[in-house]
């Protein structure tokens, strides 16, 4: 019988796994306790039950409305988290999940009109909110384009056949797809875009042509999701980092964190929730100038003792580690 760990308490029992794509799965979770969440929230997951790795997933299944609380996965290769639950796990097995976090929900933000946007696995949230959107709010004017790399990469491919949906396929577009890349041609043509809730989620550079897009296009309301960080290629100039242990230099270009930094190098680093609340990738800075915009989980002594959280760490000089 494994334990909770202290950031990972609600114990969930694996129901059924469904393959989604070929390189993406569904698990559905049962959990015997109450289980609060908001559409379009994540949750860190204890990988093999250890305190130690943890890794943030959405949960893609919607409150009030999916039968289980579903995590939708994308396997990567050589990621400890999810090789082990899509390989590994399997049903009747337990999982061990945080509370659910973050902001990206909809129910933060009513609207009477949406424009939903997904590309790749990003769709977890979306379908959440879009699902959630449909029993709470079914006069809610709703618009979603979802951007994959081929017709068989859809993720939720039969569910997506009940609500409207714009796919944008960049390989062998089938009938229904449109061809390419999502353009400001595409954006342009949703009616009355100006006045729509924009929610976003996908790779970093997606959501960043996004946001230029719409803003271009009068969009007011935007919000986004980093669902995952895509790792820069090291860089010679910049600011550099110094490591004691083992001794090591390495430069980070200046306005990235000091997570992206460690991560870009390869240096090992735990991160889980990249956004300041999990406490994973706790790391202590001997000298240097930086800035932080999240302490939470760090104690007042290990602030003056120079810990950060690398996540929401963001040098402004040149930085040794311990």
């Amino acid at each position: 019988m494994t334990m909770p760990t202290s950031q990972c308490p609600y114990r969930m029992q694996v129901h059924h796994i469904k393959q989604e794509t070929p390189d993406v799965w569904t698990l559905s979770l049962f959990c015997h306790d109450d289980y609060l969440y908001q559409a379009g929230q994540y949750a860190l997951v204890s990988i093999r039950n250890s305190a130690d790795t943890l890794r943030a997933y959405t949960l893609s299944s919607t409150p009030g409305v999916s039968l289980f609380i579903t995590l939708t996965i994308r396997r990567i290769d050589d990621g400890a988290g999810s090789g082990w639950l899509t390989r590994e796990v399997k049903r009747g097995d337990y999982l061990w999940l945080s509370e659910a976090q973050g902001e990206f929900t909809c129910q933060n933000h009513p609207a009477g009109r949406y424009l939903l946007l997904a590309a790749g696995c990003g769709v977890t949230p979306i379908m959440s909110m879009r699902r959630w959107l449909a029993k709470y709010s079914p006069m809610a004017d709703v618009q979603v384009i979802y951007s994959v790399r081929s017709p068989q990469d859809v993720i939720f491919a039969e569910e997506w056949r009940q609500y409207p949906v714009t796919l944008v396929a960049e390989q062998g577009a089938a009938h229904g797809f449109v061809p390419g890349r999502l353009t400001r041609e595409l954006l342009a043509s949703v009616p009355d875009i100006a006045n729509r809730t924009v929610m976003t989620c996908g790779p970093a550079p997606y959501m960043d042509f996004v946001e230029q897009e719409v803003k271009a296009l009068g969009v007011t309301r935007f919000w986004k999701e980093k669902f995952f960080t895509p790792v820069a290629a090291p860089v010679t100039s910049g600011l550099k980092i110094s490591t004691l242990q083992p001794v090591r230099e390495f430069h980070t270009p200046v306005g990235s964190t000091l997570l992206e930094a460690l991560e870009s190098n390869k240096v090992p680093v735990n991160a889980a929730c990249r956004a300041g609340v999990c406490g994973c990738c706790k790391t202590k800075v001997v000298s240097g100038d930086y800035s932080v915009t999240s302490t939470m989980t760090l104690t007042e002594q290990e602030i003056a003792d120079g810990y950060v959280l690398a996540c929401s760490c963001h040098p402004q000089g040149d930085l040794v580690l311990a």
